[in-house]
């Protein structure tokens, strides 16, 4: 370009179009990026705008190697501090940040405690009326009316209420443990839970009589309305009134399996209590 006069591509006189000027970002082997600006013409039946140099608002580079990209930029997408951003856009964008919330407690790697879903009387009527009859797996336990599943891994962060939605977001997860219905012989069982709190839903493989019926599979629905505020005792973290409801994909699985249609869809299973160990694993 050094030296050169503006190199100037020519549209038919006859066909109308329109011109605007977009920012050309120049990546070249200096520290800083040079920039030059750029006419764009719209040329009607054309797939693609013919480019024309602006000289008059051309940073003239030379004896510089271009090393990398360089790249068009038509919308606001791209950082344009090297094109002249102003003052106004940079605090914008500070002012952005600092409103963000800021999170009451995170904890980044989930190093232990468990998640206990009290049992709906409601929950073990309705197993009892269809000759359901629940167990644990692995490292879960039954005790004083409660399904107990240790935690494995995973990641948790708590907002204020009311500051951002949702305001609880991670994933609990409880590998190794789960629990199970048997009926005339038959074994479901469902494990190696994973709850989703941002989504207000839980995760879990799925076997019937040893074999995977589904891995992953979406099987019980959260209510986080009833949420209690998150609430601290040594070095652990309570949450605590999330109902859990069976899914619908569950709801179907289980009418499948026992040849029933007597599981509906949101049957409340219980109350979760969830408490996490707040000393990060990682």
């Amino acid at each position: 370009m050094t030296g050169a006069g503006p190199r100037r591509i020519s549209r038919p006189a006859a066909i109308a179009s329109t011109d605007r000027l977009v920012p050309l970002v120049i990546v070249s082997d200096q520290t800083k990026p040079s920039c030059a600006w750029w006419r764009i013409t719209h040329v009607p039946n054309r797939d693609t705008p013919v480019f024309n140099e602006d000289v008059d608002h051309m940073h003239t580079i030379k004896n510089r190697k271009l090393i990398a990209s360089v790249a068009l930029v038509a919308v606001a997408g791209f950082p344009l501090a090297a094109c002249g951003s102003t003052d106004s856009d940079s605090g914008s964008s500070d002012t952005a940040s600092a409103s963000a919330p800021k999170p009451v407690a995170h904890v980044s790697a989930l190093t232990g405690e468990d998640t206990a879903v009290a049992l709906d009387e409601g929950f073990t009527d309705a197993l009892a009326s269809l000759g359901l009859t629940p167990g644990v797996v692995g490292s879960a336990k039954l005790t004083d009316g409660s399904l107990v599943f240790p935690i494995t891994g995973g990641n948790v962060t708590y907002f204020k209420p009311g500051t951002v939605s949702p305001y609880v977001i991670g994933q609990v997860q409880h590998e190794g443990s789960g629990f199970s219905l048997e009926a005339g012989g038959t074994v479901v069982e469902i494990t190696n839970l994973n709850v989703d709190p941002g989504e207000s839903r839980v995760y879990g493989d799925v076997s019937v009589d040893g074999k995977t019926a589904a891995a992953n599979a979406y099987v019980l629905t959260l209510n986080g309305t009833t949420l209690k505020p998150l609430r601290t005792e040594g070095d652990t973290a309570v949450l605590e009134g999330t109902k859990v409801f069976v899914s619908p994909v569950a709801a179907d699985l289980l009418n499948d399996t026992f040849d029933t249609d007597a599981v509906a869809e949101d049957l409340l299973v219980g109350v979760a209590t969830i408490t996490v160990n707040t000393t990060s694993g990682d």
